[in-house]
């Protein structure tokens, strides 16, 4: 046990947060897997306890058995536990713990939740393991406390409320998780216009991440006084609301209500008020698109991130027009276009040879199926077309892989096993041609 200590004490906090993850998924898969969490009568395959366990602590909501059919609510109350581990992330929840014993952080820890909570600065760590702590709390409850209007008309006082708990928890952590049972999801809820609006609302807060929500408070949600990170993800976040909506309304047969809150859901939440095995192919693809920009750094969701593709977009045209990058009377870091392409390069190569798998492991389902499905795993999302329950162990393994990819980032992953101190030797730039 101290040579483990040791060991992991030498690794690095990318590693140590990874490896986090890793054993929550583990721990939360074998508890869901015994009798006091599974209802009498119902069987359940490891596998299918290991999918469920990585999409709720990697907060996506692909479903291999219905959490609502299948666990009791013992079993619901360990998937909701993993949803909350996995959206405020492993470190915060643990420096959380320490701080709720009256415990000092350790330097290592502060390293940890410094990289865990994607923040420059050391200092001012545990006040802002507080905050979200807080800020979590304050907005699950209101959440629950709003939800249970609605779902006690159609349950029992008791049930209702841990009906509303578990979906306060869901939305603010972008996991599209319910518990309603035979896979509906929000389905029987589309024209009730208080849970919508209240979903959305959790949705929308937990994907611009805890320092927007915390800057908004803090500067009184006056624009000008909001730095540059805040105007961005919350720019980038209402058009893509604002567009995500109109191009559903104009693709599918749907309310406008339902074309705004799978324009929100669709951001990482991956909750649906209408069956997607319905939907035309090009409402697919603008939900796909969605998926994969996804929700903001240091927030619950997962994609490329909305500041990833708003660097993205500054370089391109910055590129093509020859002017220099900015936005809000800032100039853009000089190094966020190029973060910004590798990133999406890596996301698109997970996604494009995860679709490939996907089709050889399962021929029967479409390609428009096996993208969507793969474009879910890796934002985060949860959103499917129906074919998840259907698929393979290979493809459903390949499914855990791709979410706990897209939890972390695929420029964490790629750089867990980097040993690299620096090169000694600089060459001489050669010619290439580019374009």
């Amino acid at each position: 046990m101290d040579k483990i200590l040791s060991i992991l004490k030498r690794q690095p906090p990318g590693r140590l947060i990874a490896l986090g993850f890793v054993a929550v998924i583990l721990l939360g898969s074998v508890l869901l897997i015994l009798p006091f969490s599974v209802k009498e009568g119902v069987e359940v395959r490891y596998i299918d306890t290991l999918y469920t366990a990585t999409s709720a602590v990697c907060v996506t909501g692909l479903i291999a058995v219905d959490a609502g059919d299948t666990f009791t609510p013992v079993g619901q109350a360990i998937l909701a536990g993993l949803i909350q581990v996995g959206g405020l992330g492993v470190t915060s929840v643990g420096a959380g713990i320490i701080i709720a014993m009256g415990k000092r952080i350790s330097l290592k820890g502060r390293t940890l939740i410094r990289e865990a909570s994607n923040v420059d600065s050391a200092s001012g760590l545990v006040r802002l393991v507080k905050a979200i702590l807080f800020t979590t709390l304050i907005f699950e409850l209101s959440g629950a406390a709003l939800s249970f209007l609605v779902f006690v008309q159609d349950y029992p006082p008791l049930r209702a409320l841990g009906i509303s708990l578990f979906h306060s928890i869901a939305a603010f952590n972008n996991s599209g998780f319910d518990i309603l049972g035979n896979f509906q999801n929000l389905i029987p809820y589309r024209d009730n216009v208080l849970l919508n609006l209240v979903t959305c609302a959790l949705i929308f807060f937990g994907g611009i991440g805890f320092l927007v929500i915390r800057e908004l408070w803090q500067k009184r949600f006056h624009w000008k006084r909001l730095s540059m990170h805040a105007r961005v993800v919350l720019s980038v976040s209402g058009v893509l609301i604002v567009v995500g909506t109109l191009l559903l309304k104009l693709t599918e047969d749907i309310t406008w209500m339902g074309a705004f809150f799978h324009s929100v859901s669709a951001r990482t939440a991956g909750f649906s008020t209408y069956a997607l095995g319905d939907f035309k192919p090009a409402g697919l693809l603008v939900l796909s698109v969605l998926m994969f920009i996804g929700a903001s750094p240091g927030s619950t969701g997962g994609g490329i991130k909305t500041s990833t593709f708003f660097a993205l977009l500054q370089g391109i045209k910055s590129a093509a027009t020859n002017k220099s990058e900015h936005a809000f009377h800032y100039a853009v870091p000089r190094d966020a276009f190029r973060k910004a392409a590798v990133i999406t390069l890596l996301a698109l190569s997970v996604v494009v040879v995860g679709t490939y798998l996907m089709l050889v492991f399962d021929p029967q389902v479409t390609m428009l199926q096996a993208m969507f499905e793969v474009v879910s795993a890796f934002g985060t999302v949860g959103l499917s077309t129906g074919i998840t329950p259907g698929l393979s162990d290979a493809s459903k393994l390949l499914s855990i892989v791709i979410m706990y990819i897209g939890r972390l980032g695929p420029l964490t992953i790629a750089t867990l096993w980097y040993f690299s101190r620096g090169e000694r030797i600089r060459y001489a730039d050669g010619n290439l041609a580019i374009g």
